[in-house]
């Protein structure tokens, strides 16, 4: 027995040993810390405030102040176009016809309707004269001039409604010619000879002649920048041309439920008028609210969008080794940068490439272009 016993007190060491040599070996698998990422930075660039960067800009197009979609006014097969997109009209001229033929066989039976109607009412009413004579005399019942009245009151009923068709058959015979409303431009055609047209079906765009104005979409974010009344400058896409003054006309009462954005028109000034044609692209200047003190400028890649929705820039903490979105307000982009207006100091550090891949508060190395630490300080692991 004591051997048994001195047998299972080594059994027992082995096995104590063996245990913590286990629990050596799995605290020897705890994971490395995690290396910081290293990014570029660099401080934002001064903006002067004369130029776009002091105030936001919007992309437009020019357009007409009275624009239109013309179309017939009744169904039909479109005989002659003659009309095509751009081309000059004056008030009253012809620009589309439909067959008439339909038309003209519609109005040719109202006539013959109204012309039966006519002539039930001639003998509705020398019905009821006789019979009101007869009554006269006590020849016929009260009852029997009573439903001759009624005859007579159906008749004129329904002369006045044959009538009334045939007046609407003969206006909408006049309805099978398309004339410009206004002097303008034909902006696009939208049908060709020989369709079949629906009433009301658009047949052409019209460009009424008269003031131009600068159509654009205002962010809620900005709508508070903007009111009618206000000067802005319009500068065309193509460049030519210095920037027009114009002033803005309306902006609409609710937001497109799509883009969430006001429409706004900005009238061109009479000056300007001129020196625009309808559907060329603009840059619409209005000065922002912020744009009093000087704005900064980061590269393109520096502005993100975060989880809620803001416009922000990662901003490093040097001395901490990590970074950390900081919301901004922009002005216009351009092609390569974009101005803060706010939300940044010169002095700060901003990511500028990488930023979409970096998390709040994630450890970082912070270099400069050269691939040189931006300053001296311990590594902290996150």
């Amino acid at each position: 027995m004591a051997v048994n016993v001195s047998r299972m007190l080594r059994w027992t060491a082995v096995g104590g040993a063996a245990l913590t040599l286990a629990l050596a070996g799995c605290g020897g698998q705890q994971a490395a810390p995690q290396a910081p990422r290293s990014v570029l930075v660099a401080h934002p660039e001064a903006a002067s405030t004369a130029g776009p960067g002091a105030t936001v800009a919007y992309a437009g197009d020019i357009r007409a102040r009275e624009e239109s979609t013309l179309s017939f006014r009744v169904p039909g097969r479109l005989a002659r176009r003659l009309v095509d997109t751009g081309t000059v009209v004056h008030r009253g001229d012809l620009l589309a016809e439909l067959d008439p033929d339909d038309l003209r066989l519609q109005n040719e039976a109202a006539q013959a309707q109204l012309a039966a109607a006519e002539a039930q009412l001639a003998r509705a009413r020398a019905d009821h004269a006789r019979f009101v004579a007869l009554a006269r005399d006590q020849l016929v019942s009260r009852s029997a001039l009573d439903q001759q009245t009624e005859a007579l009151r159906a008749a004129e009923g329904q002369a006045r409604a044959a009538r009334a068709q045939r007046d609407v058959s003969a206006n909408q015979r006049g309805y099978t010619q398309l004339r410009a409303p206004a002097d303008g431009a034909i902006g696009q055609r939208m049908a060709e000879a020989g369709q079949v047209l629906g009433a009301g079906q658009p047949v052409f765009s019209f460009v009424a002649e008269g003031v131009r104005e600068v159509a654009f979409a205002v962010p809620e974010a900005r709508l508070a920048d903007v009111h009618p009344g206000q000067p802005v400058r319009v500068q065309l896409w193509n460049g030519s041309g210095a920037p027009l003054a114009g002033t803005i006309r309306d902006i609409a009462p609710s937001a497109d439920p799509l883009t969430r954005t006001y429409a706004a028109r900005a009238t061109l000034a009479p000056e300007a008028q001129d020196a625009v044609a309808v559907g060329q692209s603009a840059r619409v200047y209005i000065g922002a609210a912020d744009a009093g003190a000087a704005a900064l400028r980061v590269p393109l890649p520096a502005v993100q969008r975060d989880a809620r929705g803001r416009t922000v820039v990662w901003v490093a903490d040097t001395k901490a080794g990590r970074v950390r979105p900081v919301p901004v307000t922009v002005g216009a982009y351009a092609a390569d940068s974009v101005p803060v207006l706010s939300g940044l100091k010169p002095d700060d550090w901003v990511v500028i490439a990488g930023a979409h891949l970096l998390a709040p508060d994630q450890a970082v190395v912070a270099v400069d272009r050269g691939n040189r630490p931006v300053a001296d300080r311990p590594v902290v692991a996150r």
